[in-house]
């Protein structure tokens, strides 16, 4: 579970409910069943309109994305590599297709390309798409929630002014004029709070979701790249822990492969 996500969603919206209650005004008195129905309601059909069906479909799969996170740990996967690349100098890089059950999806498939005996400018075309088309799938999906964001406030707006006709209608009465005109702006609270508390905010969370899957794959393609050059462990280790924050990286003297120093020469690999 994220540990940002929803409590970031409690407390924005706890604050504006905390703020009706200070200011002496009732919860109850922010439900508008019409003015619900015109930006939600309306939100859904431009949704609808604007975006493929299988973006739409696809929106109980990406939107609990925003609610958790992956356990990966960067150091993880150096460490990963690290242990490859030892096994690759040791008994040459055949012996990799074994460790090919133990990987990920992304990193297995760069592994058995390196295994095939692959080109590395070519294992590197081919992991570079992969994640190119994973960006491109992410971005229809958060793109979505952004254009929500726009839509919903200018449906509120129009809410807004169907509910100030509604009110022009009824000047022969003043004793109703205050109950409709502030029923009338609910419409804009819902539109402008949605669109800045909800679609937006989760907007944003995939796409920074989608911009650290993609550097930790861009990581993977150094180390697999570093298996197939057959470079030493410990050189695997100080060309990956430079791209990861100085927090996720080893300790200093930490062993170039497990279970063995980083001092001991490997064997090159047939």
């Amino acid at each position: 579970m994220d540990k940002t996500t929803a409590p970031g969603l409690v407390v924005a919206l706890g604050a504006l409910m905390v703020a009706v209650i200070l200011e002496g005004g009732a919860l109850a008195s922010l439900i508008n069943v019409p003015a619900a129905l015109i930006v939600f309601g309306g939100s859904l059909g431009v949704a609808l309109t604007s975006s493929p069906l299988h973006v739409l479909a696809s929106i109980p799969k990406f939107l609990p994305k925003a609610f958790q996170t992956k356990a990966d740990d960067p150091q993880a996967l150096v460490e990963t590599f690290v242990r490859l690349s030892d096994k690759a100098r040791r008994e040459g890089l055949l012996a990799l297709e074994h460790e090919a059950d133990q990987l990920d999806a992304f990193t297995r498939k760069g592994v058995q390309l390196v295994v095939d005996g692959s080109d590395p400018a070519l294992v590197r075309e081919v992991l570079e798409s992969e994640i190119a088309a994973m960006q491109r799938r992410h971005r229809q999906n958060y793109s979505l929630l952004e254009a929500l964001g726009g839509y919903a406030p200018t449906l509120g707006i129009i809410g807004t002014v169907m509910g100030l006709v509604n009110v022009l209608g009824h000047l022969e009465d003043p004793s109703e004029l205050g109950h409709l005109i502030a029923s009338a702006f609910i419409a804009t609270l819902y539109g402008v709070a949605s669109a800045n508390l909800v679609w937006l905010p989760l907007g944003q969370k995939l796409k920074h979701k989608s911009g650290e899957e993609a550097w930790r794959r861009e990581l993977a393609i150094e180390g697999i790249l570093s298996v197939q050059a057959g470079d030493n462990p410990r050189v695997v280790r100080q060309k990956l822990e430079a791209q990861l924050p100085p927090g996720h990286r080893a300790p200093r003297g930490a062993p170039a492969a497990s279970g063995r120093p980083a001092e001991q020469p490997a064997v090159a690999g047939g």
